[in-house]
């Protein structure tokens, strides 16, 4: 009602009488039936909230979760003037949030997906910052010449395939696969490819954020530290689980 009929939710109380046009009757309608079918609101509506910000996303992109958030507020307690990068950008919400919280930061963002990489240059534009985008695959891709990072950020795919029976239908029928899961025999595979490349591409003293799970943070943590980087810690999210690995090379 708030998006369709254009009215904030004490106008819709206050206006509970007025007439709705019949567009809006067969668009409200329509948003009715996807919801029966499970597919999520925000891919609904074409857009999300993330760290008070609005972001477009669609069916080639994650929608950002809260936990997220607490990753991009721990990056923006403790990173001034840097030069970033965000693996695995998908919407482009980690980077976007953090060019816009960071306006001395120069950002970078990498994803695999051609239309995800759209996706998170709209909203770089929506949201006017400037985020430098490049299409890479992080397992397969060689190196090429990227700058040295003083901080690299990622919220990597961390679900393996036998996890799936317990996804959510509305994540599991409508959310990218590619960016959700993780071959079962190695759940900590894209931990390692982000570590070793975090090895060569971070400056002295760099940082390295990672969103992970609660049921693989001990064994994402530990990769981490078996590359030499120090000061290895896993926090908790709000919730109580395991969620965020901060290191230092």
């Amino acid at each position: 009602m708030e998006t369709v009929c254009s009215l904030d939710k004490s106008s819709v109380l206050r206006h509970k009488d007025r007439k709705i046009s019949l567009n809006e009757r067969f668009r409200i309608q329509e948003i009715i039936e996807d919801l029966k079918n499970f597919r999520p609101i925000q891919y609904i509506l074409g857009e999300t909230e993330f760290y008070g910000m609005t972001f477009i996303v669609d069916e080639n992109v994650l929608i950002p979760r809260p936990e997220t958030e607490e990753l991009v507020e721990l990056v923006i307690k403790s990173e001034r003037k840097c030069r970033l990068l965000d693996i695995g950008t998908g919407s482009g919400c980690i980077a976007v949030t953090l060019a816009k919280y960071l306006p001395d930061a120069e950002v970078f963002a990498l994803d695999i997906s051609d239309k995800a990489l759209d996706v998170a240059r709209r909203n770089a534009i929506k949201n006017k910052v400037n985020v430098n985008f490049f299409k890479y695959d992080i397992l397969k891709d060689e190196p090429f010449e990227f700058p040295d990072f003083d901080c690299i950020v990622s919220n990597p795919p961390y679900i393996i395939f036998k996890e799936k029976d317990t996804i959510a239908k509305n994540v599991i029928d409508h959310e990218p696969h590619q960016a959700l899961f993780v071959p079962h025999e190695n759940p900590v595979l894209f931990y390692e490819r982000i570590a070793d490349f975090a090895q060569n591409h971070l400056t002295e003293n760099g940082s390295l954020y990672l969103e992970t799970s609660s049921l693989h943070g001990q064994a994402s943590a530990k990769v981490v530290e078996e590359r030499k980087f120090r000061s290895v810690e896993l926090l908790k999210d709000i919730s109580g689980n395991d969620r965020i690995i901060i290191a230092k090379l």
